[in-house]
């Protein structure tokens, strides 16, 4: 098979299109023949060599999510036949021919996406699903301020939160962003450059004083203290990303005046049932909205295979609004 491998950690061009061994299924496992695959940070981090797969997935071929169709099943898998299209999650080998995924991993493609539509839907909605409703436990009516509005996981986590009947507020580095988002949701927005201080003021403005209820936080860093000031009382913030930065100092007065959780979460990094447990979750809740369109991927852009570099320089550029997507075929 044809896949992507990171011949040495480096920019975008130490990336290869090499002829490796198909890998065969076990007990639990399915073969996918991949159609199309979406591109995320993690996939730069581990080009760089700063974020290695986890034991047992591929080292050297990158890719988190995919769309494909079933070719082969393990000698234990009851739920999948040949020919069925399929998405989901894989802790890496996704930007290859083939896969190898645990059958309770996949999910049936509703039949109104097309491949490179399926391919941004696992990363960035099941994230953002797994941020808003397990970890945070959203309400209908509540209120929710989503961090990098146009980023492939923030335009996801606008349409679940409208979707639940929540309302999500957003922010981005550039304006066009704000504006592109409102159609997919967004409530209202606000443009940040380098002086969070604005932030505060336009919480409490769309809150009437009250506070946000949940902060998805995209960037980390130094926006880290400035959206606890955004919350209201219990409020609860989901840390997702750290592109802005790994640390960062919190008023802890602030935190236990206003009794405020914040959790943190990271899908790759969980066991097997961990993972299962997500994916069942959002395809009980999730995939129903896909089938009825009530939420929707969103495509920056389209590559083929061989293009992967330019790929990455693409979601390196930062003006991309949705999810850079490869085909493989």
């Amino acid at each position: 098979m044809r896949a992507v491998v990171i011949a040495q950690p480096g920019g975008p061009e130490v990336l290869e299109i090499r002829d490796l061994p198909t890998p065969v299924p076990s007990a639990h496992q399915v073969l996918v023949r991949v159609h199309a695959a979406g591109l995320n940070r993690a996939d730069l981090l581990q080009r760089r060599g700063r974020y290695p797969a986890p034991p047992g997935d591929p080292a050297d071929i990158p890719g988190l999510e995919f769309a494909g169709e079933v070719t082969a099943l393990g000698s234990a898998v009851r739920d999948w036949h040949g020919g069925e299209r399929v998405f989901g999650l894989v802790g890496g080998g996704a930007q290859a021919e083939y896969l190898v995924a645990h059958e309770r991993t996949l999910m049936a493609i509703p039949d109104i996406l097309s491949w490179e539509q399926a391919a941004a839907v696992p990363e960035a909605f099941i994230t953002a699903h797994d941020a808003l409703v397990t970890q945070a436990g959203l309400l209908p009516s509540e209120r929710v301020l989503i961090h990098s509005a146009g980023s492939g996981v923030g335009l996801a986590a606008i349409q679940l939160v409208r979707a639940a009947g929540a309302l999500p507020y957003g922010t981005s580095r550039t304006s066009w962003k704000i504006d592109r988002a409102r159609e997919y949701g967004l409530e209202d927005g606000l443009t940040l450059g380098t002086d969070l201080t604005p932030l505060q003021e336009r919480a409490a403005a769309w809150s009437g004083g009250a506070g946000m209820h949940i902060v998805i936080e995209l960037v980390g860093g130094p926006y880290m203290p400035a959206s606890l000031t955004t919350l209201g009382p219990r409020g609860r913030m989901v840390v997702v990303g750290t592109v802005a930065g790994t640390t960062a100092p919190l008023d802890l007065g602030l935190l236990l005046r206003h009794r405020l959780h914040v959790f943190g979460t990271a899908l790759r990094t969980r066991p097997i049932e961990q993972k299962i447990a997500a994916t069942q979750a959002f395809a009980a809740q999730v995939v129903p909205w896909l089938e009825r369109a009530l939420v929707r991927p969103v495509v920056d852009s389209v590559f083929p295979l061989p293009d992967v570099a330019a790929a990455h320089q693409r979601l390196e550029t930062n003006e991309t609004f949705g999810k850079v997507v490869l085909t493989v075929d």
